[in-house]
């Protein structure tokens, strides 16, 4: 079953959300079906099927979409947090703990599939968002990632937690530090410093914040040019997302050859 986030940050990011009403709906019940296991209570690893649309969209709805892809899209230059040209014609969001299971399957299986296929070619571009359900040893692994990426190497430090399944004292300061230093991060002094900095709290909020705005409820949870797939789904659900939004967007294979 899904993990819930704290009704207490659900409450406090409504102010921000009356303008995405209907989107809140649409998207919160699409994403709320993910599924992440707790290898500690014995629930089943088994992920749900992706919230996918079909390929006829009614325009409000797909309208919707893009409203949602243009909101939460940044292309900021230089993101440390992102892979892929800003310019892209699809982005994928992704929602992710590092103490998530199926958020290590995604980033160990199908991750490097969707950068070679996709984003080396300029058609994708990846924005991963801390979104924290597992409390405070999450939060920390959050915040290490961010502080990472103060000096380049927020990736490495990304695959690195995710190579296996890492919970509770594994994610120790200590053992951040050196994870930090395998992963290649220089100046270990500075990384303990911005670990701990308002910074990054504050960056790991906002990320947090536009999640439960968008009624977030479980990791991994993903969208693709606004549209919804929840769960570590297989590479071939990814793989159809980018390319029917690669076509909406006037880049997908049709677009092409009329433009030759």
């Amino acid at each position: 079953m899904p993990v819930s986030a704290s009704p207490t940050r659900k409450l406090a990011a409504i102010g921000a959300v009356i303008a995405l009403v209907v989107a809140v709906i649409a998207i919160g019940v699409a994403i709320g079906t993910s599924v992440e296991s707790d290898r500690d209570t014995g629930r089943t690893d088994t992920p749900e099927a992706a919230a996918s649309a079909g390929p006829q969209e009614d325009p409000a709805q797909q309208k919707m979409f893009d409203d949602l892809a243009k909101r939460t899209s940044r292309r900021a230059d230089g993101d440390p947090l992102a892979i892929g040209k800003k310019d892209a014609p699809v982005v994928l969001v992704e929602y992710a703990d590092y103490q998530c299971s199926f958020c290590g399957r995604f980033t160990r299986e199908t991750q490097p599939r969707l950068i070679k296929k996709f984003v080396d070619e300029g058609t994708l571009r990846i924005e991963f968002r801390n979104f924290t359900v597992f409390g405070a040893d999450s939060e920390r692994a959050a915040r290490a990632s961010w502080a990472a990426g103060q000096q380049g190497k927020f990736w490495q430090l990304h695959d690195e937690l995710y190579a296996k399944t890492r919970k509770g004292a594994a994610l120790a300061e200590d053992k951040l530090v050196d994870l930090a230093r395998t992963s290649g991060v220089a100046d270990l002094d500075k990384f303990r410093a911005d670990l701990k900095s308002a910074d990054a709290k504050q960056a790991l909020k906002k990320d947090q914040d536009e999640g439960y705005q968008l009624g977030v409820q479980s990791t991994p949870s993903f969208l693709v040019n606004g549209r919804p797939v929840a769960g570590a789904q297989p590479f071939a659900v990814f793989a159809q997302a980018v390319e029917q939004a690669a076509e909406r967007a006037g880049h997908g294979p049709a677009a092409k050859g009329a433009g030759k």
